[in-house]
């Protein structure tokens, strides 16, 4: 997913292993916007980063005890535990274990594309396990969280409103598909082309300025074990790549850490999902395994 606009306004760039941009409305503004964004990639892959062992959030795993963190970790996993209370456990972060067994323990550039097949195990912990009280965090011991469902789209939030506190330009930050605004938007609404990977149906869409979008997709970020293909938006009943209903799911709201805890939620749900996203009053769209399209909540056009 990528803003449509280019020009001097726009730099892109690959980080975490997929796309970052930033667009601003005021050219003059963009060297600096990247450089606070940069800024802010570095500092959340320090705290929650799951393929690094110094990362602050591994220390805290490995302490076995309440430790104090940082204001930035303790948002982002605050971040995780609410989307678990908000999806009613379908978005959990105390998936990193699981995660790291069906072979995804590195970067996705790096794992290897295949291996002996790898059989379900009982999942005993939930993100119920998990203890953050203010500041103090505590991880149940020999669990490993992985915050990639909500820490992207936070991320993306915070580094549209930084760009545009301390800049005060119109800004739109996109990191992997997660797509944040802060600001005023261009005339018109920000411009935004929506389509997961090369074969699937493409759309164009105009959202006003201070709306974010999210795209989850099980066709992203695949590896096969045993011959089967697997990819990393898991079940956490299972703790098993959720089922292939749909490809992508897109969904619009107010800050991208929310869209992405319904888009998350949905692939988990698979044939459940329509129901819920309606309930919430969410714009979605959602491309089965056929390539249909599926329009709820009042779409952009």
């Amino acid at each position: 997913m990528a803003t449509l606009r280019v020009g001097r306004s726009v730099a892109r760039w690959r980080v975490w292993s997929t796309s970052a941009s930033v667009v601003v409305t005021e050219p003059d503004t963009l060297a600096v916007a990247r450089e606070v964004v940069d800024a802010e990639l570095s500092a959340v892959d320090r705290a929650c980063s799951r393929f690094r062992a110094d990362a602050e959030l591994a220390l805290a795993e490995r302490a076995g005890r309440p430790v104090t963190v940082s204001p930035l970790l303790a948002e982002l996993v605050g971040a995780a535990l609410a989307a678990a209370e908000r999806s009613g456990g379908d978005v959990d972060p105390t998936l990193g274990n699981d995660l790291a067994r069906l072979g995804y323990d590195r970067d996705i550039a790096e794992v290897r594309p295949d291996g002996p097949a790898v059989p379900p195990v009982r999942r005993v912990t939930s993100w119920q396990d998990v203890s953050l009280a203010g500041r103090t965090l505590t991880v149940p011991p020999g669990v490993r969280l992985d915050l990639g469902a909500t820490a992207k789209a936070l991320t993306a939030d915070r580094c549209a409103e930084l760009v545009n506190e301390r800049l005060g330009t119109g800004v739109l930050v996109e990191l992997g598909g997660d797509i944040a605004t802060a600001g005023p938007g261009p005339a018109g609404g920000w411009l935004i082309h929506v389509r997961d990977r090369p074969a699937d149906p493409p759309a164009t869409v105009r959202v006003t300025a201070g709306t974010a979008m999210a795209t989850s997709s099980t066709a992203s970020r695949s590896w096969r074990r045993g011959g089967r293909l697997l990819h990393h938006v898991l079940d956490p009943r299972t703790g098993m790549p959720s089922s292939r209903v749909w490809r992508s799911v897109s969904v619009c709201a107010d800050r991208c850490v929310i869209a992405n805890t319904h888009s998350t939620a949905a692939l988990v749900r698979g044939a459940g999902a329509v129901t819920p996203l309606a309930r919430a009053g969410v714009a979605a769209r959602l491309v089965d395994n056929q390539g249909q399209v599926h329009v709820l909540g009042g779409w952009p056009s």
